[in-house]
């Protein structure tokens, strides 16, 4: 008869590698990437349950620093927390193999829905579920502004710049611009705070910025560019390479390259795109391999989903060292809160914009009002949620 062993509580700051096996982590992050429904903070409290309380990995502590470690990279945060655990456990293979693991089972899925979009996407079943999908999809989006925007705008500082980010992204300001003017200008005031006795007139400071942001943003016209895959897999290198926040932000990049840069897809793809990484488990950036799919077929499938994630893998690689330092730094936590403040304006902005496609009748706003209620004030799963309206859709539409 052969035993378990008892894993022992780890340290503060748990060692690096040489405690597990790879085939361990695995099958442990592959069952993960099949189950993780919900979105990124439903993931990370999945991870905390796995690894800490039930399989003692990692320390609380430990657990912490690493999740505030991914906050300050660019990329998927759930996803790059599959990474720190795997190189905790496994060293440098395992930081690949948890991350790989999380990643195959959503993006397999998203690959067989997206060719199911392409072959009856336009069928009276499949534009009954998107019906009933998209307005769900919106009520999450509002769901994780008011749960995230209550955490990210803490100062009056802060919410300034929330509302700055949100107005001048519907004005035309490009989302990266916008994100990384937020962070710095609240590292810009933080610095005078920190070197002065009297306060910056924040607003003055803001206001003073907003012109520059302006000038930067190029507002020319394009015409739609032809398809190809090297610059399918760059575009979604860049993004995987910027994007700071939840995986709601990449809606911003999205809809400014492949929509308004590109004329690759419709605001209607966009938002289809988005309901299908809603509906699957995983990490919504699998929404890349959808896209990819959409407008180059498997191999654009395949890219997308490799440039969008490989920065991740390399910022985790590279930053692991330095996970004691960044909780005590004040200038990384200022930098930090503008990043994240930005991000819930971009995300704010981008749900105006796609709730003009998701509410076209009286059915559909009333399944959004519906789903909001249920998401903020009584805390249903998502999922449930974009099932009922898949569910619903397909009843109208056969009513109809």
């Amino acid at each position: 008869m052969t035993t378990t062993p008892v894993e022992t509580a780890p340290t503060e700051n748990a060692p690096d590698g040489g405690r597990g096996s790879v085939g361990e982590l695995a099958r442990i992050f592959l069952r993960l990437g099949f189950t993780a429904f919900g979105g990124p903070a439903a993931h990370i409290a999945m991870f905390h349950d796995e690894f800490v309380k039930r399989r003692k990995w990692v320390s609380d502590q430990h657990f912490l620093d690493m999740l505030g470690a991914t906050n300050l990279i660019p990329g998927p945060n759930s996803t790059e927390m599959t990474m720190h655990i795997g190189h905790v456990r496994a060293g440098w293979l395992g930081l690949v193999v948890a991350g790989a693991c999380f990643i195959l089972p959503a993006a397999s899925i998203v690959l067989v829905l997206a060719w199911l979009y392409v072959e009856y996407g336009t069928t009276v079943a499949g534009q009954g579920l998107l019906y009933g999908i998209k307005p769900v999809v919106i009520a999450v989006i509002a769901q994780a502004v008011f749960n995230l925007g209550q955490k990210a705008a803490k100062t009056w500082l802060l919410t300034a710049v929330g509302v700055a980010v949100f107005v001048l992204y519907l004005l035309g300001i490009n989302e990266i611009l916008l994100l990384f003017g937020g962070a710095l200008f609240v590292l810009l005031v933080t610095v005078i705070q920190q070197r002065t006795t009297s306060t910056p007139n924040a607003t003055s400071l803001l206001l003073f910025s907003l012109p520059g942001a302006a000038l930067a943003q190029q507002v020319a016209e394009r015409l739609p560019e032809p398809v190809t895959l090297s610059q399918l897999f760059l575009t979604f290198l860049k993004i995987g390479g910027v994007i700071y926040g939840s995986g709601y932000v990449l809606l911003a990049f999205l809809q400014s390259d492949f929509v308004d840069r590109l004329g690759w897809l419709t605001q209607q793809q966009l938002l289809d795109a988005v309901a299908i990484g809603q509906f699957t488990p995983g990490p919504v950036f699998t929404t890349a391999t959808f896209v990819g799919y959409v407008t180059a077929g498997v191999p654009g499938a395949v890219l997308g989903t490799l440039g969008i994630f490989l920065p991740g893998f390399i910022f985790v690689a590279l930053i692991t060292p330095l996970i004691p330092r960044i909780r005590k730094s004040v200038y990384l936590s200022a930098l930090l809160d503008g990043v994240n403040v930005a991000a819930i304006g971009l995300m704010t902005a981008v749900g105006v914009e796609l709730a003009r496609a998701a509410f076209v009748d009286v059915v559909t706003i009333a399944l959004g009002i519906a789903a909001a209620v249920l998401l903020i004030r009584f805390k249903v799963n998502s999922t449930w949620l974009i099932l009922g309206g898949a569910l619903i859709g397909l009843m109208v539409q056969a009513v109809l």
